[in-house]
C-alpha cells in the first residue's frame, strides 16, 4: 500500500537530525506506525515479536544495533523499553538512534519521563490537507510569516456534502477507503475496543460497560461546547437516580486522555490582557468526529436532512452537522498550528457575547478562525473577529479566517479571509 505523506513527517526528519531519541504518541490508527517506518533503520514490534521484545528489554543488546534509528513500536508492551533507551542515549547523546511509538501515556508504567532525552511528538488523524481532497490555497504557516493573501480568488472541488462524507468516513488511514458499510463496520469496532479492551490494558475495571458508553455519547454530544462534567454526567444517565459518581467519571476522562482520544482546547488567555472578563473552559472535542457521530447513531445522511440539535451544552451552532464540522476543523487545525510551531485556542467572554471559534497563537502573531458551516457568507459572521480586533493593542497582528463549506477563497473587504476548509492548509 503507498504511503501517505503526513505533515508530520518534515517535522519527525528535522528533529531526528538533532535529537537522539523521538517518541511518537497518538491515539490507535493515526498512523504513528507507517510515518515512523519511513526512515527506521531498524523496526521492533513489541506486539508482535517475542525477539524483537527481548532484545528491546536489554540493554546490552538494544545498544548494539547499528541500524539507525531503531523504531521500538508499541513500546508500552516492553515497558522496560523505554527506560533502556533513555540510558542509552544518556551514554550517547547523538543524534537519529530511537524512534518510539504508543498509544497510550507512560503514565503507570513507573518509567522516568524521558524529560530532556526523549522528545514527544504528537501524531493526530489526518487532516484535510492530508486527505489530498483538493490544492491548497491558503497556508497557516504562510500567514503566521506575514503572507497577507492579497488578491486571494480560489475555487474549491469540494462541496456540501463531501464534508459530511469526511466527517463519517474518519480520519484514521486503515478505515478511510472502504465501503460506507466498511467503515460503520470498522468505526463501531474501534468504539468497542475502547470499551471492552482498551481501558482494561491501562488497569482501568470498567464493572458497566454501558455507564461508559452512555458517558462516551454524552461526551460526544458536548462536542465544541465548553459545557461541564457535571452537565455531561447527568445528560449520560437521564433520569436515574444512581449515576456514576463524579471520581469515576473524572476516571473516564483521565483514560480517555491517557488513549489520546479527546482533543480540548485551552481557552485564549492573552498577556498582557486587553479584554476585562474571558472565560476559562476548554471546548470538548473527541479525537475524530467519526467516533462522534457512531456514538450519537447518526447516519451520514442524517447530517445532511436532520434538523435534530445536539442537547449536551450550547454553541451558536447546535445542529449534528454544525457541531461534527467544528470537530473536523479541529482535527486540521491541530496539524496545522503543530507544524508551525504554533498553540492552538478557542476564545470567548465569561458572559458568552462575544466568541471566536479557534485563535492560533505564535508569538504576537495570531490567527481568529470563525467556523460555519453554510457554503455562504453572510452579514455578521465575521463580528466576533472584528469585535475582537478592534481590543487588540498594535503590537499584535491578526489574521481574520472565516472557514466554510462554500466553493470559493477569497478576502472580503473588512480583511476577513473566506476560505473553505479544504483549501486551508498547513
Amino acid at each position: 500500500m503507498r504511503y501517505i505523506e503526513r505533515t508530520i513527517d518534515k517535522e519527525l526528519a528535522g528533529l531526528l537530525g538533532e535529537v537522539p531519541a523521538v517518541s511518537i504518541v497518538g491515539a490507535k490508527g493515526v498512523g504513528k506506525t507507517e510515518t515512523a517506518k519511513q526512515l527506521a533503520g531498524t523496526v521492533l514490534h513489541m506486539d508482535v515479536s517475542a525477539p524483537a521484545r527481548a532484545l528491546a528489554v536489554s540493554l546490552e543488546d538494544l545498544a548494539k544495533v547499528t541500524r539507525r534509528p531503531v523504531l521500538i513500536d508499541e513500546w508500552p508492551r516492553a515497558a522496560q523499553s523505554w527506560d533502556n533507551v533513555r540510558h542509552i542515549v544518556d551514554s550517547d547523546p547523538s543524534p537519529n538512534r530511537f524512534i518510539l511509538t504508543g498509544s497510550t501515556s507512560g503514565k503507570g508504567y513507573g518509567i522516568h519521563s524521558g524529560a530532556g532525552r526523549i522528545v514527544q511528538l504528537h501524531m493526530r488523524p489526518m487532516s484535510l490537507e492530508e486527505r489530498g481532497l483538493a490544492e491548497q490555497a491558503v497556508s497557516i504557516s504562510e500567514i503566521l510569516d506575514g503572507a497577507s493573501y492579497s488578491g486571494l480568488y480560489e475555487q474549491s472541488p469540494v462541496g456540501f456534502r463531501d464534508y459530511a462524507h469526511e466527517i463519517f468516513a474518519s480520519g484514521f488511514p486503515g478505515i478511510r477507503g472502504y465501503s460506507d458499510q466498511g467503515i460503520k463496520a470498522l468505526v463501531q469496532g474501534y468504539i468497542d475496543a475502547i470499551v471492552e479492551k482498551e481501558f482494561e490494558e491501562l488497569g482501568v475495571v470498567v464493572r458497566k460497560p454501558n455507564v461508559l458508553r452512555a458517558w462516551l455519547t454524552a461526551y460526544a454530544a458536548a462536542t465544541a461546547t465548553t459545557t461541564s462534567y457535571a452537565k455531561i454526567l447527568r445528560a449520560s444517565t437521564p433520569g436515574e437516580e444512581r449515576m456514576p459518581s463524579k471520581d469515576t467519571t473524572l476516571v473516564y476522562r483521565d483514560a480517555l486522555d491517557r488513549l489520546y482520544l479527546t482533543e480540548r482546547v485551552d481557552p485564549w488567555l492573552p498577556t498582557p490582557n486587553p479584554i476585562a472578563t474571558l472565560g476559562r473552559s476548554q471546548k470538548h472535542f473527541l479525537v475524530d468526529p467519526a467516533l462522534a457521530l457512531a456514538l450519537l447513531k447518526k447516519p451520514k445522511n442524517e447530517l445532511l436532512t436532520s434538523t435534530q440539535e445536539l442537547g449536551v451544552g450550547s454553541s451558536r451552532d447546535n445542529s449534528v452537522f454544525g457541531r461534527l464540522f467544528e470537530n473536523l476543523v479541529a482535527i486540521s487545525l491541530r496539524v496545522y498550528a503543530q507544524g508551525a510551531d504554533a498553540d492552538l485556542y478557542h476564545f470567548r467572554t465569561s458572559d458568552g457575547r462575544h466568541e471566536v471559534d479557534f485563535i492560533i497563537e505564535r508569538g504576537d502573531d495570531l490567527l481568529g478562525i470563525e467556523v460555519k458551516l453554510s457554503p455562504q457568507v453572510n452579514t455578521g459572521d465575521g463580528n466576533g473577529l472584528n469585535w475582537l480586533e478592534d481590543r487588540l493593542d498594535g503590537s499584535r497582528r491578526l489574521t481574520k479566517i472565516l472557514i466554510n463549506t462554500g466553493t470559493h477563497a477569497y478576502r472580503q473587504p473588512d480583511d476577513i479571509l473566506v476560505v473553505p476548509l479544504a483549501l486551508l492548509g498547513s
